[in-house]
């Protein structure tokens, strides 16, 4: 029995799929992260409470859920221990709701300048990180020099950690950067305590039980698919599989328990950082996507990069991922666009293609089919009947594109403001 969906970005990140996770969640007596780290800002919104959680999986606010930091995440105790503060003041009772896998990596002080420093030194080269240490931790765990979760538990645990900040302080050497080698490691050290007072759990074995016991998972993806280590738009990209297969990896469950597929969109695309974006606007036209769409990162607070929907890419993560569901976020955000584009294909060099092109540095030009703008708004529609005519064909001829239908329209940042086709 397939008892673990995904629900995963198809973009760049920044999708919105914190919102659609909590209203998944609702069918869901699990909900678990298997990649990625504080880096990535789910933003949820019900009624008048927003919050954008980093490291906890976007199932928290649901009584009864069960939410798992899988061994794929990176964690920073710090950051999860001021996100899980906050909840407390919310009233969500974070202790019966969060388990932690022992697999998990850590992230220290020392990683979080080591990204710094390199992100420096790059100059005019860099690939826009946020600065909060997820490279380097996934590097010391490639390396095999990485602490886990698991290690915390250990009585040797302080030896390690000063290990691993020796190696840290050492290789920082080859930079000429200023910094304090103890920054934060007080401060990290009590988070340390703080994250005991959690279930610390072998997450493979423990999800694994669940799902022997009849339960349903849902899988959440962090970043996109755009921005996946192997697949994404290399080398700006993130340091995991932020690909469906990332869910068996970071969590430990079998490729053959993967059931359905969610693949989240937004009706145009975003980017934040360096990298290609064929469809980019830099006009006033982006401008106005910008503010429409408060596009400013939940994370880092940054102005996002803007422009159309891109079909070629979206057709390529939805050939990666398998999806078996579309969902459409911000389609509202458009909504007083007298013309709306859409890339259809590319102009690379001499060359016309529907593909990606391997080569991130390639002049690429976007193709584009133009649409009729709906004119109408849509956040207050609840019903797919009252949805004007222009709308339903910009998404027909999506999901022809693509060969996979659009599951769900996101019209609103709240719970309600959601269409289920």
């Amino acid at each position: 029995m397939k008892q673990v969906d995904v629900v995963l970005g198809l973009q760049w990140g920044d999708e919105g799929k914190g919102k659609i996770v909590d209203v998944l969640s609702e069918k869901y007596p699990v909900v678990a992260r298997f990649q990625g780290g504080p880096n990535a800002g789910h933003s949820i919104q019900f009624g008048n409470t927003s919050f954008v959680l980093h490291s906890v999986p976007s199932g928290v606010f649901r009584e009864g859920t069960v939410n798992i930091i899988g061994n794929g995440v990176v964690f920073d105790p710090i950051i999860f221990r001021e996100e899980c503060t906050q909840l407390e003041s919310l009233g969500v009772p974070v202790r019966e709701r969060i388990v932690i896998s022992k697999k998990a990596h850590l992230i220290l002080p020392t990683h979080r300048t080591i990204d710094a420093a390199s992100e420096a030194s790059k100059g005019k080269s860099k690939i826009g990180s946020t600065l909060k240490g997820i490279g380097p931790t996934y590097m010391d765990k490639t390396g095999r020099n990485g602490l886990r979760i698991g290690d915390i538990l250990s009585f040797d645990f302080p030896s390690r950690f000063e290990a691993l900040k020796n190696k840290h302080i050492a290789y920082l050497k080859q930079f000429n950067f200023q910094y304090d080698p103890e920054a934060n490691q007080e401060q990290w050290m009590e988070a340390i305590e703080y994250v005991k007072t959690f279930p610390i759990v072998d997450g493979e074995y423990y999800i694994n039980s669940l799902i022997a016991e009849g339960k349903t998972v849902l899988a959440e993806g962090a970043q996109g698919s755009m921005l996946d280590v192997d697949f994404g738009s290399y080398p700006f990209v993130t340091s995991s599989t932020t690909t469906c297969s990332g869910a068996c990896l970071g969590l430990g469950v079998a490729p053959s328990s993967i059931g359905n597929v969610f693949g989240i969109f937004k009706a145009y695309c975003t980017r934040v950082g360096s990298g290609p974006f064929p469809t980019e606007l830099f006009d006033e036209t982006g401008e106005k996507l910008r503010q429409a769409g408060h596009e400013f990162g939940a994370t880092t607070g940054r102005p996002r990069r803007t422009g159309w929907l891109d079909i070629p890419a979206l057709r390529y993560a939805v050939m990666l991922n398998g999806v078996t569901g579309l969902i459409m976020m911000k389609a509202d955000v458009m909504d007083d666009f007298d013309t709306i584009k859409v890339a259809v294909g590319y102009n690379v060099g001499s060359e016309e293609t529907d593909r990606v092109p391997y080569d991130t540095y390639a002049e690429v030009t976007p193709i584009y089919k133009e649409f009729k703008g709906w004119k109408k708004p849509l956040s207050g529609i609840r019903d797919e009947k009252e949805l004007p005519t222009e709308f339903k064909d910009y998404i027909a001829f999506i999901e022809k594109s693509v060969g996979v239908p659009v599951k769900i329209i996101s019209l609103g940042p709240d719970r309600d403001q959601t269409i289920v086709r």
